[in-house]
């Protein structure tokens, strides 16, 4: 599928230089929001002109302690005012931030610390136990800077002015980086431009979803990664509105709690989150209020056709798929407000571009499987220290996202899985997500993944590895719960499925393993 990317919207033609903080900060004041809430927490705001004094004042706070424009800085916070304040003041003062997961180890850390070559490491106090001996392991000489308001960095921003004037960058200067959670391997360094920010939120935010100044965003997705970057502080401060921030990992019990009590008009989940809220809404006998949702969006993981459906029955909302990645920064495939097909990813948000491309290196058509390769705006420009990685994933512009799709002729991309995780039975390549997404339709599955395994003959089957929503109960003298629900689920499949697809093992787990972003890592179901 082609889009006409010559029509650029207005809001993303740049003069020469670009500071991506004079916008997403600075002109909130100006424009006559500076009363108006940027962010609400259960017990505390921040209007937009606090938020730009704060900014200001993280910024010259850093370089106060020595950090130059281009240094990087690592963070390891967690959902709060905090992250907001020295992410932007970094940028203002051109220090390049960059956001890691906070349930990283510290050998993890190390290693994060020392690829970056960052010069020091901003962190919420709960993270000390990692955080510290990860700095002392790494041993570059990168400074721990500890945001307490006594013998910590607050200290330093308390004292800074509060203004700070940008620094001149232009907008395909580097802004910040994350790191990949991936699903496999150590974590990789993606850098991201000022102007790819800009790009996710008009062309998605806006485009897609229709954010406007009176939206209120609330992500249980963290803001440590792209999805969550984008949900809870990109996308609200890009259009003037509010970002709901809550620190609790997410739960059914604390999303609910903070729709219920912050009121937010445009709620962010994974898949596997959809699915326990929806074991929790059929316990419970009066159902939390969800009046003030508009919009449901998904992504993280491939959502399954149930889960929408049940969703959909129980709260009266549609759930909008999406597929993003770390290296696109946000989401470039999606599904639109009364615009779904369940099932789904969706179609290419405009901005973007899509091709399926098969073994032969020949675009697909319709119908026909292959690898998705994406390109537009917001794309990284490479990987940090990563020649040999970036050579096989970016190519001629075109980003390799490692995911197996087909497309309808209606321009609908469906999600066959990653990949490396597509398995041959028979001679015939079967998608794991199709087997995962019917074995969610059973009433006792809450979630599934399937892997390949070899047989006695050394012929690769599927093998399903399935969280039930309620524990096995065994009685006694009958034959055993367990065989009896894996023949039901085996069953189940074989109804609705080609013959050679039905999982040949089922293997019941507590939970399965997954990145810091929901993703779930088959590679260990594998070994």
């Amino acid at each position: 599928m082609r889009i006409d990317r010559s029509v650029v919207p207005a809001r993303l033609r740049y003069g020469e230089t670009f500071n991506a903080a004079s916008w997403y900060i600075d002109r909130h004041v100006a424009e006559g929001r500076g009363e108006k809430v940027a962010i609400a927490q259960a017990a505390a705001t921040v209007t937009y002109a606090e938020l730009a004094g704060r900014v200001a004042q993280a910024g010259n706070a850093l370089l106060g302690l020595g950090l130059a424009a281009g240094d990087r800085v690592l963070m390891v916070v967690k959902d709060c005012p905090e992250f907001f304040f020295f992410f932007w003041g970094a940028i203002k003062a051109g220090i390049v931030p960059v956001p890691v997961s906070y349930l990283v180890r510290a050998r993890d850390l190390a290693f994060i610390i020392a690829d970056s070559e960052c010069r020091a490491v901003v962190y919420s106090p709960e993270f000390a136990a990692e955080v510290v001996p990860g700095l002392a392991a790494a041993r570059t000489g990168a400074r721990g800077l500890a945001l307490e308001a006594e013998g910590g960095v607050l200290d330093d921003v308390a004292a800074a002015p509060p203004e700070l004037e940008a620094a001149t960058t232009r907008p395909d200067d580097v802004a910040f980086w994350l790191y990949s959670s991936g699903t496999t391997g150590r974590p990789k360094g993606v850098p991201h431009r000022h102007r790819d920010m800009p790009a996710t939120c008009e062309h998605y935010a806006v485009g897609i979803l229709g954010l406007g100044e009176d939206d209120r965003c609330y992500s249980a997705a963290k803001l440590f990664f792209a999805y969550g970057l984008g949900n809870a502080m990109t996308f609200p401060l890009w259009v003037g509105g509010t970002a709901i921030l809550d620190e609790r990992r997410p739960t059914p019990a604390t999303t609910f709690e903070t729709i219920e009590t912050l009121r937010p008009t445009a709620y962010f989940g994974v898949p596997t989150l959809y699915a326990a809220q929806l074991q929790a809404l059929e316990a419970v006998h009066a159902p939390p209020d969800l009046s003030s949702l508009r919009l449901c969006v998904s992504a993280g993981e491939a959502l399954p056709p149930d889960l929408f459906h049940r969703w959909k029955a129980a709260t009266g909302l549609e759930i909008l798929d999406g597929i993003g990645s770390t290296e696109a920064l946000h989401i470039f495939i999606s599904n639109a407000p009364g615009d779904v097909k369940p099932g789904s990813t969706g179609r290419v948000v405009p901005g973007y571009e899509a091709r399926i491309v098969g073994e032969d290196g020949a675009e697909s058509g319709p119908g026909e499987a292959g690898q998705l390769e994406i390109r537009g705006d917001s794309t990284t420009p490479g990987y940090w220290n990563r020649p040999e990685l970036e050579g096989r994933t970016i190519v001629d512009g075109w980003l390799r996202t490692g995911d197996q799709y087909v497309r309808d002729a209606d321009g609908w991309f469906h999600y066959q899985g990653r990949a490396d995780d597509m398995i041959k039975v028979g001679g015939i390549w079967c998608s794991p997500f199709d087997i995962e997404a019917r074995l969610m339709e059973h009433p006792s599955v809450l979630e599934a993944a399937v892997v390949g395994r070899e047989d006695d003959h050394g012929l690769v089957k599927p093998e399903a590895h399935v969280v039930l929503s309620e524990p096995l109960r065994e009685t006694a003298g009958a034959p055993s719960a367990a065989d009896a629900l894996r023949a039901e689920l085996v069953a189940h499949c074989q109804e609705a499925l080609p013959r050679y697809m039905y999982p040949r093992w089922i293997r019941f787990a507590a939970e399965l393993p997954k990145t810091a972003t929901g993703k779930i890592q088959r590679f260990r179901l594998r070994s």
